[in-house]
C-alpha cells in the first residue's frame, strides 16, 4: 500500500494550523525550512476576485525523485508503505550535495540555514502512524481540509483529481496525494 494525502482546496482557509502544528511537533527551530508549506493562489478581476490556497509537504511519491538522485542512498522508501525517509547521518547537505533539491519537482527538501545543512522534509509523521496515531497537521486542521491513508483509500473515498491550481504532477514522479480543487473548471 502506497500512504499519501488528500487536501480539500475548498475547505481550507489558509489559517496555518497545520503547517504550525507540524514545525511544532517536529521541533523545526529555522525559520526558513517548512515542512508543510501554505500557499494562496489568487486571479479574477473585480469584483469577481477568487482565492484558492494550497497546502502541500512531501507528497511521498509512488517513483521518488529526490531518492533516485541521491548518491548516498540517505533517502530510502519504506516498503510496508511508501513512506519517503531521509537519513539525516548520511546525508551529505545542501551545500556539499544537494542533489534532492535539483531532482524534487515540488520543491520538498529543505535545507537549515542555521548550521546544520542536512535535508529535512515532511515524514507524514511516521511515529504517530507507527503508534496508530494520525499525522499531526491532519489533526490539528480546524475545517478537516487533510486527510491521510492509502492513496488508493482516499481516492475511493473522496473522489477527486491529481492536480489543483498550484500543483501540477511532474512526469515519472506518482506524487501520492489526491485533491479536491476550489473550483472546478468553468466556475472559475
Amino acid at each position: 500500500k502506497q500512504l499519501g494525502f488528500y487536501f480539500d482546496q475548498s475547505r481550507c482557509t489558509g489559517c496555518y494550523a497545520c503547517a504550525i502544528a507540524c514545525r511544532d511537533w517536529h521541533d523545526v527551530q529555522d525559520t526558513t525550512v517548512h515542512w508543510r508549506r501554505i500557499s494562496a493562489f489568487e486571479w479574477g478581476r473585480y469584483p469577481e476576485v477568487r482565492v484558492a490556497y494550497l497546502s502541500l509537504s512531501c507528497v511521498h511519491c509512488a517513483q521518488p525523485a529526490c531518492m533516485a538522485s541521491c548518491p548516498v542512498s540517505a533517502i530510502t522508501k519504506r516498503s510496508q508503505d511508501g513512506i519517503v525517509l531521509v537519513d539525516q547521518h548520511q546525508c551529505l547537505g545542501g551545500s556539499v550535495c544537494g542533489s534532492c533539491r535539483k531532482a524534487c519537482p515540488y520543491g520538498v527538501p529543505q535545507f537549515s540555514s542555521s548550521g546544520d545543512e542536512r535535508m529535512q522534509k515532511c515524514t507524514l509523521c511516521v511515529e504517530r502512524i507507527d503508534a496508530g496515531q494520525q499525522p499531526v497537521c491532519v489533526e490539528a486542521c480546524p475545517v478537516y481540509a487533510l486527510d491521510w491513508g492509502p492513496v488508493d483509500e482516499l481516492q475511493k473515498k473522496y473522489g477527486g483529481v491529481p492536480e489543483v491550481r498550484g500543483f501540477s504532477i511532474a512526469p515519472g514522479t506518482a506524487p501520492s496525494i489526491v485533491f479536491k480543487p476550489r473550483w472546478h473548471e468553468g466556475e472559475e
